[in-house]
């Protein structure tokens, strides 16, 4: 792989990688700290949303990002003709 396409899939990892950390930064940050009243207002599962958001929704949100960055990074690897291990 030359320098150039090199540095375009590392330009695009690292763009994807901060991205979800923003995702995830306003849900844990956002939703669980700084919207905490406004969303306890809201009832899911029969708890408040922002307890639920601090205690579990965040928790979800890293999970779910993780798959995501998984598949992207899996798409960006096939675009870039990345070989992993294993595969």
């Amino acid at each position: 792989m030359n320098q150039d396409k090199r540095q375009a899939y590392w330009r695009a990892n690292t763009g994807l990688i901060r991205n979800l950390l923003l995702i995830w930064a306003v849900v844990s940050i956002g939703f669980s700290i700084l919207l905490v009243q406004p969303l306890n207002n809201i009832r899911l599962f029969g708890l408040p949303l922002g307890f639920w958001m601090a205690q579990q929704g965040s928790i979800y949100i890293f999970v779910v990002l993780i798959f995501v960055y998984a598949m992207q990074i899996d798409k960006l690897d096939r675009q870039y003709g990345i070989k992993r291990r294993g595969k």
